[in-house]
């Protein structure tokens, strides 16, 4: 791993790096590659995929339908309702309904 490898990865992650700090992720960087290429000289021939480290189980619980809410229970939560409706804040500026930009 080179220095303008380290600036470009940094230039692509937006990032700005002192001298100190380009120096030393070139050196940790090479680290990690060394360990990978490590890794690729092994033999996995006869290893299975495993998706977790230890055996365990489907962690999940099993689906359930819960029944809807009323139209009552759903409004009972709400802190602003009008009629039928949840009652919110304004979040268009007047006049840009229509496209128009009052700026």
């Amino acid at each position: 791993m080179d220095r303008k490898d380290v600036e470009g990865i940094a230039s692509l992650a937006r990032l700005e790096l002192s001298e100190e700090e380009i120096e030393r992720i070139r050196l940790e960087l090479g680290d990690i590659l060394h360990y990978v290429s490590k890794l690729k000289e092994l033999d996995t021939g006869g290893v299975e995929p495993m998706p977790y480290p230890i055996d365990i189980g489907n962690a999940f619980r099993a689906g359930r339908v819960a029944p809807a809410l009323t139209r009552a229970e759903a409004l009972a939560g709400a802190p602003k309702t009008e009629g039928l409706f949840f009652r919110v804040p304004r979040v268009i500026e007047p006049g840009a309904e229509h496209g128009s930009n009052p700026r």
